[in-house]
């Protein structure tokens, strides 16, 4: 959205009971001019989102959407954070999974089938992601395909 944009065109979806709360624009810029700490932990939040979205984008431009599941499946069960590994504490569908990373809900399927086969996951409406898919998509193993 452009600075000043007075219309948001986007939308977005919870995973979890959520509280959403809405800050002013003069309110915020009077935090981040009085508010030393807040500043540091925005900019900080701010350049952590950027370097998502960046890694975002260049998943979705160079890797299958096989490889895009196995990352997001990854990220929703905390592996690469401290004390990370633990179940994906909500249930999503195949076609919300298919839509988070622009690919068929047959597809994710597919993949999550073939990943319980692996041993990569346990999926039986709720998801536990095994240490053995970091390894795979970290080690660029041939059970996790380059080709759609």
């Amino acid at each position: 959205m452009p600075v000043g944009a007075a219309v948001r065109t986007t939308t977005s979806q919870t995973m979890e009971a959520s509280v959403i709360t809405s800050i002013t624009k003069s309110a915020m810029l009077s935090m981040l001019a009085t508010e030393p700490k807040f500043s540091e932990f925005f900019i900080a939040y701010l350049l952590s989102r950027n370097s998502r979205i960046e890694d975002d984008l260049i998943d979705q431009l160079f890797n299958s959407s096989e490889r895009r599941l196995a990352r997001l499946l990854l990220l929703l069960a905390n592996f690469g954070k401290e004390g990370g590994g633990e179940p994906i504490a909500v249930t999503l569908s195949q076609e919300t999974l298919a839509e988070m990373i622009g690919t068929t809900r047959s597809r994710v399927s597919f993949f999550m089938n073939k990943f319980r086969k692996q041993g990569f996951i346990d999926y039986n409406g709720k998801i536990e992601v095994h240490r053995s898919l970091l390894d795979a998509v970290l080690r660029d193993k041939p059970q996790i395909q380059e080709d759609e």
